[in-house]
Order: C-alpha cells, then structure tokens, then sequence
C-alpha cells in the first residue's frame, strides 16, 4: 500500500448580491457567471450546473442570509490554520496497459509555466492534464507528455511522471527549473542508473532527442519504473526498445527489490515502522 496525496479539482464563482434603495435585494448578471462556470467545467472536464440551477441556487443561497449585515473581508490571501491529512489506499497498475506506454506529445496545452507552481505538489497542478488526458486516451494512447511553454520544443513531463530518455550510456532528463516536479523516484532512479555506469545529465531535452533516443521510460510513486512503447509527435510515431532487455527493466528490479526488502538497502533508503509507536510520539 502507499500513501498517496489526492489530487482537487475545484472551480468557483464570484459575483455580488446588491442592497438597492429602494429595500430590494439584486444580482448582477448571474446568467453570465453561470456561462463561464460552464466554459470552465469544460476546461476542467467537469460536469457544470446549468444557468438556471446556477442562478437558482445563488438566489437560495442569497435569501437564506438576507439577515446578515456586510463585512468587507473577502480576498485572496494565506489561510490562518491548515489541517494535514494522511490517508491510505491500496494500489494497482496505475495505467491499465499490460505492454509499454504509448505517449502522445500535446503541441496544444501547456501544464507549467516559469514563475508558476509547477515544480510543487500543488493540487492546482493537475488540473490543466485533464482535457489533455481524457483527449489522448480516447484516441487510443495512453498518457501525455508536455512541453515546455517558453518554447514549446522541449519536453517537461507525462501527466503524473517525470520522464527519461536513453541513448547509448546516457539518460537524460528535463531539469528542476520551477516546473518540473522534483521526483523521489526520479532522484533515486538517477541514482540506481549512475551505479551501474550510465551517465545521467538533467537538462533541455528537445523533441528531436526525444524522436531520435533508443529508450524512454517514465517514473513516479504511483507508476514505479514504466518502459514508453511508443510516442506520437503530430504524424511521427516512434517505437523504443521495451522488454527484458531494456534499462527500464533492469532500474524497475533494482528499485522494487530495495523497496520490497529483497536485497539489502545498503543506501538507507527505507524506513521501517514500528507498530508500537503511538500517535502522541508524533504529536509531542
């Protein structure tokens, strides 16, 4: 089982409800909000409400506070108090597919951008994949990998993972510059790779490279070490070396039989739980 971090889509309104002179109480162009709720559920694949339950449940919502006098705190700011959250779950095969990955390069939308939060666990991250995804996979693939917005020439990551690509004793990845996740597994995997004697370089990788590598391979907490059968860049489609002989293969071994106490964990990377240790150990 993992622990695994969830992932919110939300999307919200703003308009104001109007005290008139005359003791009526009034909304401004509700329908127009309601519009752009759906314009925005779209974006987000998500399943709006329509104008007129919009506008109703704003009028409900309106009427059930009419009482309360005004108080000019609304704003974006950071919130006083948080609440951390650990849940678990169990976990399969993250993507269904029993064979390597068939990525689709997106020329469309973009998930990060310089400056944002792209290079943080942010729940806000995952949003924009979406449209993207659910596109890609009712073409027949099986995820996504974007690029970068600056230029649009380099590759940053698939939709959940980060990404490596292989040619000869090489492994390149896209850099941590703000919008690609620093990865746990993409760090360790660095690591495993670099031990066996493969030159491991973080940078630019462009498109071209990706079209011209041997291997490409994806990483993550929830997709482990996952071989990329094929990618799809508008007409192009390449196929990569996937299998027994493949490096994806042999860093995949390495890493489940240090997390799976096969082999000794001679680098520290695991740390055992002690079922004895109550919750006030952690709380004081």
């Amino acid at each position: 089982m993992h622990a695994m971090e969830s992932s919110f889509f939300g999307l919200f309104e703003g308009l104001k409800a109007y005290r008139t002179q005359m003791g009526r109480i009034t909304l401004f162009r509700p329908e127009q909000n309601a519009l752009r709720m759906q314009m925005g559920a779209d974006r987000l694949c998500m399943t709006p409400p329509s104008v007129d339950q919009f506008v109703e449940a704003v009028t409900q919502t309106v009427i059930a506070n009419k009482k309360w006098g005004v108080v000019a705190v609304l704003g974006i700011a950071s919130a006083p108090e948080y609440m951390f959250v650990v849940y678990v779950s169990p976990v399969g095969n993250y993507h269904k597919v029993s064979s390597g990955l068939n990525l689709k390069v997106d020329h469309t939308y973009r998930r990060a951008h310089t400056g944002g939060t792209g290079g943080v666990k942010s729940c806000t991250n995952y949003s924009p994949v979406v449209k993207s995804l659910r596109e890609a996979k009712s073409a027949g693939f099986s995820d996504v990998l974007f690029l970068d917005a600056a230029t649009g020439r380099n590759i940053e990551e698939v939709s959940t993972c980060n990404i490596f690509v292989v040619k000869e004793n090489i492994l390149s990845t896209p850099p941590i510059s703000g919008t690609i996740l620093p990865g746990i597994t993409r760090k360790s995997i660095s690591e495993l790779a670099r031990d066996i004697g493969y030159q491991v370089q973080e940078r630019d990788v462009s498109v071209d490279e990706l079209l011209e590598a041997e291997e490409v391979f994806c990483k993550g907490t929830a997709v482990v070490v996952r071989a990329v059968e094929s990618v799809t860049f508008y007409e192009t489609k390449i196929k990569y070396i996937t299998g027994e002989n493949a490096l994806s293969t042999k860093l995949h071994v390495m890493l489940t039989n240090i997390q799976m106490g096969v082999v000794e964990d001679t680098k520290d990377w695991m740390v055992e739980i002690n079922d004895t240790i109550g919750i006030d150990t952690f709380l004081n």
